[in-house]
């Protein structure tokens, strides 16, 4: 029998999953899809559309795998939407003049961003943020300004400070442009967030260089004198830009509708029952065009993906089954998503709309999160909640939406330590909803691990759709697989089935110098921002070469790929290398005036190295020339490699050392620099027990008795202090240091990714005796082979701050913008804070009283303002004006 014909009038996220749906489900062939799509390319992730000024091409969002393209059963039209439709003779008439008769018609047009009748909005550089074409064009439009435009014209507005204003905003900051965001509202994010969210968004926000301006609208677009643009709010004040981005909402894309003659809704939308079907019999309508309800004046649109997946799956089974009782009846509207770096979550009755609902909030403005969570008037069942700052909980709290709460509820959101519950994935009910994107209950989960279809998150991913979506609720499926007893794989990452240690003995046995080789002999896809960063390491180590030779300097992080540490507000950290702490005073003028001129931050750290913040990216070599002629050489503080050693001034000066500390910590620092590790090293060397240097501390510290060196092992500072132990004592310095570099060697083979030395030797079967066994005893046969990698790391070290600088190829990665490599990045600013420049804005938590504290003056802090003035004997930085 031939099959019938069902016509998709859209191929946007909806439509695709509609097509997709149906063809999975339809095993005997029933029926021939035809896709009549409006853009001039397949469907594409539109969730993740901002990606697209970043790392992502238009291959990486889209969605169409390579069967769907050779499916004969699915047939897709590009640039050539439905422009009219026959009802009753069932033909569908597209713009090319093509008549495509059908069996059944399935609306799936999306909506069209919403537009203000604002005065100018017809003007060039004014676009809206919807479709790849007009990120194209915008991206343009932003080269254009960065090349050309004065520094007070490198700026954008965004009118809309909703979900997609702020992503908006985000895109032109990663173009290079400064954004505004008018938002009409009194808050950002109003549909998400409640006013105390919103509170809290707009301030971290603003620290991060967005300005914001809240309860005005946009009254007037107009082209100034320059050719760029004059954005007038309806306070009268004029925000100079040079693209304005229209982000203040979107409408059904009904206007077919219209013109077939279908009942639509009062504020648009296809009217739609629960089977999604419309007014015209054989017609139905889903995703964002769809208005679900029985009335007009009822109906509900849904401007989420997961609405709209559901919409597709019920309908797909509908026409394969009309007795079948798929029905819409409602949809999950909850929301996470990370904006400019900032969580927000909503989810449920984030606004507590339901009758006698309470409110129980936690503000904590010095960690900068906010959490709400609504409960019924019993405070027993959890109605919906909003998280700003810390969304990490939001799979646990969401999955208790309409569920009896396990506790209290204020102590499901508090901190650690102030009476929380820890609230675990068995605790769920197997109806909590997972996967909001695609409706995947925990149950659903369950089955799929428990009937042996799933065991590993790939799998699960791959036969429940959970995580394929936004990708928010994969660390959950980790948690559900563990639950049921399944041993999470230790697999580097999708792309690698092997740990980083299997890793690491497969490129050290194979030789393999590249990571394209290595992906495609022992891996799969083309790697992440998980293993890109792993491997490159281990290439550093085992492969040598600077890290941004070639293919390697693709897979560097952002601190790497620059060499050096990344700050908040989108400049760097320059930490020049000082072994042991140690410093001549022209060295310490040379650093001083790189500071002075360059209007650099400068602090001495508990590493004993002078740090110097505020560097822009194309600064950075000029910086460095500055230093490598002075004698300097990268103290590699943005490589996960050793940091500094640390030394007490030992037997040069001290009347109780009885080592020479100072020289033992500048041989170490020597000898280890840029050797690049699963984490970063810290090492500390003291002169005596009374342990100055507090080297006990340290992933490997030295402390000097009458006899020789004490070695200890595995000390961390950080979130979890550990004491390091000790491994040998009384060594001479040839057996110490031989000790050390085998302890190292070791650690690099066999440690987890980003796994510190601490929990790497509590994970050691044997802990530190076992340790002492390898790399003492050699037990293994391991010790010539970690003795040898190491003396090759000693013999190839070379500066990479230096090596750039002698490579042209190399310097030309260091740029804002590579249409006008001169040109600064806009996007950062600072403000005078005590003689000292700090980023606008300047994050601080929460104000020291100096006052208080018998020093006089007023508070050293939150908000970077100019002017302060402390006296009578409070902290003034040298050289500061008093």
């Amino acid at each position: 029998m031939e099959p019938r014909t069902v016509v998709v009038v859209g191929h946007g996220m909806v439509g695709h999953r509609f097509v997709e749906s149906l063809r999975r489900r339809d095993a005997e062939g029933a029926w021939r899809v035809v896709v009549l799509a409006e853009e001039s390319r397949p469907a594409y992730d539109r969730v993740a559309l901002s990606s697209y000024v970043g790392d992502a091409s238009a291959e990486d969002l889209a969605l169409a795998d390579d069967g769907f393209h050779t499916d004969t059963l699915v047939e897709l039209h590009l640039d050539d939407p439905a422009v009219g439709v026959d009802v009753d003779r069932r033909v569908v008439t597209t713009r090319a003049g093509r008549s495509v008769e059908y069996d059944e018609l399935v609306l799936a047009t999306g909506s069209v961003p919403f537009v203000p009748p604002v005065p100018g909005r017809e003007l060039d550089g004014v676009f809206v943020y919807r479709t790849l074409d007009d990120l194209d064009g915008l991206r343009t439009a932003a080269e254009r300004a960065t090349a050309g435009a004065g520094a007070g014209r490198r700026s954008g507005v965004v009118v809309g400070g909703g979900l997609l204003g702020l992503e908006a905003a985000n895109a032109l900051r990663r173009l290079g442009l400064s954004p505004h965001v008018v938002e009409m509202a009194p808050r950002l994010m109003p549909v998400q967030v409640d006013e105390g969210g919103g509170a809290l968004l707009y301030r971290l926000v603003s620290e991060l260089g967005l300005r914001v301006h809240t309860g005005v609208s946009t009254s007037e677009i107009a082209r100034d004198h320059r050719g760029g643009l004059t954005v007038t709010l309806s306070d009268g004040s004029e925000l100079d830009a040079s693209v304005v981005v229209f982000s203040a909402g979107i409408r059904p894309a009904d206007s077919l509708a219209h013109e077939i003659g279908l009942d639509v809704a009062e504020r648009g939308g296809v009217l739609v029952d629960e089977r999604c079907r419309t007014s015209a019999e054989h017609v139905s309508a889903i995703g964002e065009v769809a208005a679900v309800g029985h009335t007009a004046k009822g109906a509900r649109t849904y401007g989420l993906v997961a609405p709209g997946y559901a919409m597709a799956e019920v309908v797909a089974e509908r026409l394969l089954d009309p007795a079948a009782e798929a029905r819409f009846t409602d949809a999950d509207m909850s929301t996470k998503l990370k904006l400019l770096g900032v969580d927000v979550a909503s989810f449920g009755d984030a606004h507590a709309t339901t009758p006698g609902a309470l409110e129980v909030r936690l503000d904590d403005p010095v960690a900068g999160t906010y959490s709400k969570l609504v409960v019924s008037d019993d405070a027993q069942t959890l109605l919906g909640g909003v998280l700003v700052g810390d969304a990490s909980n939001y799979e646990t709290l969401r999955g208790f939406l309409g569920e009896r709460l396990p506790g209290d509820p204020m102590s499901l959101i508090a901190p650690a330590g102030d009476g929380a519950v820890g609230v675990g994935i068995d605790a769920l009910p197997d109806g909590a909803q997972i996967c909001s994107c695609n409706a995947v209950t925990k149950g659903t989960l369950v089955q799929a691990i428990t009937s042996g279809e799933a065991a590993t998150v790939p799998q699960l991913k791959a036969c429940t759709r959970a995580g394929t979506t936004c990708g928010s609720c994969v660390p959950t499926l980790g948690k559900v697989l563990a639950s049921c007893g399944v041993e999470v794989s230790k697999a580097l990452c999708e792309h690698f089935a092997a740990s980083r240690a299997e890793l690491y003995e497969i490129v050290m046995v194979t030789g393999l110098s590249t990571f394209s080789e290595i992906v495609a002999q022992y891996g799969t896809g083309r790697g992440c921002d998980v293993c890109k960063p792993a491997v490159a390491s281990m290439l550093a180590t085992l492969a040598g070469g600077h890290v941004l030779e070639g293919e390697s300097a693709a897979l560097q992080d952002t601190n790497d790929h620059f060499l050096a540490n990344m700050q908040r507000n989108g400049t760097y950290s320059v930490v020049p290398r000082l072994p042991g702490g140690e410093v001549t005073p022209d060295g310490l003028i040379v650093i001083g005036e790189v500071a002075r001129d360059f209007g650099l931050y400068t602090k001495i750290t508990g590493g004993q190295r002078i740090d110097m913040f505020g560097a822009r990216v194309e600064q950075l070599p000029r910086i460095w020339r500055r230093l490598v002629d002075a004698g300097f050489e990268s103290g590699h503080a943005y490589g996960k490699a050793l940091r500094t050693v640390k030394s007490c001034v030992g037997t040069d000066w001290c009347r109780y050392g009885v080592q020479d500390s100072v020289g033992l910590a500048v041989a170490l620092e020597l000898r280890y620099r840029g050797l690049r590790s699963p984490h970063k090293l810290k090492s500390g060397v003291s002169g005596c027990a009374r342990e100055c240097a507090e080297a006990r501390s340290k992933d490997f510290g030295i402390i000097a008795t009458e006899h020789g060196w004490n070695l200890y092992l595995g000390g961390n500072g950080g979130f979890t202090p550990r004491h390091a132990e000790l491994i040998a004592q009384d060594l001479d310095t040839a057996s110490l240091v031989r000790t050390i570099d085998r302890f190292l060697m070791f650690y690099i083979r066999t440690a987890d990714r980003l796994q510190r030395t601490a929990p790497w030797m509590e994970s050691l079967d044997g802990g530190i005796d076992h340790l002492r066994e390898v790399i003492i005893d050699d037990s293994l046969g391991l010790c010539a082979s970690l003795d040898d990698q190491m003396a090759r790391h000693v013999a190839g070290y070379a500066d990479e701050w230096a090596a750039v600088l002698d490579d042209p190829d190399k310097l030309a990665r260091f740029t804002s913008f590579v249409n006008a490599p001169d040109t600064p990045d806009p996007t950062i600013e600072f403000v005078d804070h005590l003689g000292r420049q700090v980023p606008a804005g300047m994050k601080t938590g929460q104000p020291t009283d100096l006052a208080a504290l018998g020093l006089g003056g007023t508070a050293r802090g939150g908000s970077g303002e100019e002017g302060v003035t402390i006296t009578d004997g409070a902290r003034i930085p040298i050289g500061a004006p008093a």
